[in-house]
């Protein structure tokens, strides 16, 4: 773990990583605080709170690469404090929104929901070296699992004690509090001799580098998801013709606890795997999960799974990274979020779908073969594509990093996740 220990060691890593969890596990707990507040203040449906999740995820997906642009554009500070103002608005007058009204502030509350992710992933670019890179963006997948572990678990059981509006409360305040320490922070955003982009400080034009191989990473950031997504909803199915529904979160945990050995391993390794190697191997591991029938066979079928989930999203995060330029890296770690954020959003319909036609086998192996298309595809637009200096993209993860993109540290040397809240 001396990797780990160097990653914390970085001036103001700690602290960044420290902050982030705390607002990402808020805001991963956005959803069922809603939920809980839709169905037992607002005496309404689910599919009624199902509405409002969409919403939010809309808001989401729409927002994340429209606030990166903003953060490339105008700087940190201006955007979080633009964000945190939105958010306090919002969260104070939840609880006293009709339900129709409350759909629409929803959504915007997602498209100005404070960006938490994206600026995570961009400081930790802008803090360490290429060599560090790895190992700084494997603990950032790490984290976005243990946040998707501890918060929605945490919204139920307060809830449970308390009320659903004093939950809805909390949850706005840590996302506050963490969008204004963060602002407080100011991580740097590209580091000292980064290029800023056009000669007049714009961000550089889309088409410079959106190009194949991005588009790859991004597609394969989506299938990761929608396999995520796909795996959860699989799970509780199977459980549930199993009559074993009541044991689900011990396989959930399981996976979870799989995720976290997965990342921290992936980030100790000398030199990254390929992105589309390790999503299509996700996918081949999901597919035989379908063959077992009862919680601990299910429990060993997801091991695979877990282990695999953080590398692939670390290795995607590196990818994004490496293949943006600094001045535009806002709008592509938020264009990342955005298609992860839609896999998930995604995801579960679409596997549903699949399980309601055939069985809970049929959920896991339309999941894995989503995730090796996914894969495939992205192997192919990555061999085609070519970065903004001329030279073969790699969405897989062994390229030569660009001079330029990642300041001269990248020449001395040589990443996960939102995920739908």
């Amino acid at each position: 773990m001396t990797g780990y220990r160097e990653i914390l060691a970085v001036p103001g890593m700690a602290a960044l990583l420290g902050v982030s969890f705390l607002a990402r596990t808020a805001i991963t707990s956005v959803v069922m605080a809603l939920t809980m507040h839709v169905v037992l203040d607002l005496d309404l449906t689910y599919a009624a709170a199902g509405g409002v999740a969409a919403a939010l995820t809309a808001g989401l997906a729409l927002g994340g690469p429209l606030l990166g642009r903003m953060l490339d554009a105008r700087g940190l500070r201006m955007v979080l404090a633009a964000t945190v103002a939105a958010q306090v608005v919002f969260w104070l007058s939840a609880t006293a929104l009709p339900y129709e009204i409350l759909l629409g502030a929803a959504f915007t509350a997602g498209l100005l929901m404070v960006p938490v992710q994206p600026v995570t992933r961009q400081a930790i670019a802008a803090m360490t070296t290429v060599a560090q890179r790895r190992a700084a963006f494997a603990l950032e997948s790490v984290q976005g699992e243990l946040s998707y572990m501890v918060g929605p678990a945490a919204v139920i059981v307060c809830a449970a004690t308390t009320s659903p509006a004093i939950v809805v409360w909390a949850v706005g305040a840590a996302i506050v509090v963490g969008g204004t320490v963060l602002a407080l922070l100011d991580p740097p955003l590209r580091s000292a001799d980064e290029a800023h982009g056009d000669p007049d400080g714009r961000p550089p034009r889309r088409r410079e580098w959106l190009d194949g191989g991005m588009i790859a990473v991004l597609l394969m950031a989506f299938g990761t998801t929608t396999l995520l997504s796909g795996v959860d909803l699989a799970v509780v199915a199977t459980l549930d013709e199993a009559g074993q529904v009541s044991w689900a979160a011990v396989v959930v945990a399981v996976l979870g606890v799989a995720s976290v050995a997965g990342g921290l391993t992936y980030g100790t390794l000398s030199r990254s795997l390929p992105a589309w190697l390790l999503l299509g191997s996700l996918g081949l591991v999901t597919v035989p999960a379908g063959l077992a029938h009862d919680w601990p066979w299910l429990c060993v079928a997801v091991v695979g799974v877990g282990f695999l989930a953080a590398p692939s999203l670390s290795a995607m995060t590196e990818a994004v990274s490496r293949l943006a330029p600094a001045a535009a890296r806002g709008e592509a770690t938020g264009l990342q979020s955005s298609a992860q954020n839609a896999g998930f959003a995604l995801g579960s319909p679409i596997i549903g779908a699949a399980i309601d036609v055939w069985t809970p086998a049929g959920g896991f192996a339309v999941a894995g073969l989503a995730g090796c298309a996914a894969a495939l595809t992205g192997r192919l637009l990555s061999r085609r594509g070519t970065s903004p200096a001329g030279q073969p993209v790699a969405a897989t993860g062994t390229s030569k990093p660009r001079e330029g993109a990642g300041g001269p540290r990248e020449g001395a040397g040589r990443a996960n996740g939102p995920l739908a809240p």
